[in-house]
């Protein structure tokens, strides 16, 4: 699934071949794709609206349309193509945004994505914007935040990281690499944490996904070949997807755990269990 630093890299792309471009028809071709409004409502509200920019909340894409905002999010498989209006439209093209010139495709073969049209000025008072915790970079996000989050939590550290009511934009792979800098180990209760924990998370979390973006992301092509967007972030990871491989810091073998369901990479020299918390530092 695309993380916070995929989605960024997905809006920044599309704002280099979509912006101020009018939306002259929609076609929906799957229509459990479009969660709110219907999709009569969606296609007849999109008509003649122009794209005048592309943000983005956590992993949400944002195309803000003046009064209306489309929200998309792009799940385990969506991905977005511009095309041309005579070329052949692939089974798993679900939505068609035309333009005067060419087109924009939402292409998903697992048709779990989903889309919302909402009035701008009510976006972040409807799901799924005013479920969403804080940006990684939000002043706000501060150890007391995480504290008074964390603090009736038994569940694991690894678990929570990808709790999107409380920061943003973390996906699998990141959480294994913020655990690893943090050394702290994924299966940490969270309500076990100190502010020093916090602390380390916090900043390792910015850190992580700064250099994310920098690197396009991880393993993500957005755009064919000739609009090609392809993350390089994976050859930048620490623990993930490194199962028997020495630890690039004290050359034991990463483990490949489960927790909540979800593989999880970490060192077991490096991110060992605390044994106890020191009363100061909560």
């Amino acid at each position: 699934m695309p993380e916070l630093p995929e989605v960024e890299t997905v809006k920044e792309t599309l704002k280099k071949i979509v912006l101020n471009k009018k939306i002259r028809k929609v076609e929906v071709l799957y229509p459990k794709i479009i969660e709110y409004p219907s999709v009569s409502d969606f296609i007849n509200i999109l008509k003649d609206k122009k794209i005048k920019d592309i943000n983005r909340r956590g992993k949400w894409l944002m195309f803000n349309l003046g009064d209306y905002t489309l929200l998309s999010h792009l799940r385990m498989e969506g991905k977005f193509f511009l095309k041309n209006h005579d070329d052949e439209i692939n089974k798993h093209e679900h939505v068609i945004f035309k333009f005067d010139d060419n087109e924009l495709r939402y292409r998903d073969t697992r048709k779990f994505g989903r889309m919302y049209l909402y009035k701008s000025d009510e976006v972040n008072d409807h799901k799924p914007l005013n479920e969403l915790g804080l940006e990684p970079w939000d002043n706000n996000l501060t150890s007391t935040y995480l504290i008074e989050k964390y603090k009736t939590k038994k569940l694991p550290i690894k678990t929570v990281l990808l709790d999107q009511s409380i920061i943003v934009g973390i996906g699998n792979i990141y959480a294994d690499e913020i655990l690893f800098l943090s050394k702290i180990n994924p299966l940490t209760k969270c309500s076990d944490l100190s502010k020093r924990d916090c602390e380390k998370i916090i900043k390792n979390t910015r850190e992580v996904l700064e250099n994310a973006i920098k690197l396009g992301g991880t393993t993500i092509r957005s755009y064919e070949s000739s609009e090609g967007v392809h993350g390089l972030f994976q050859n930048e990871l620490y623990v993930h997807s490194k199962e028997n491989e020495k630890c690039p810091n004290c050359n034991t073998k990463i483990k490949k755990i489960r927790v909540g369901g979800r593989g999880t990479y970490y060192c077991s020299k490096c991110q060992k269990m605390k044994k106890k918390i020191e009363k100061n530092d909560k």
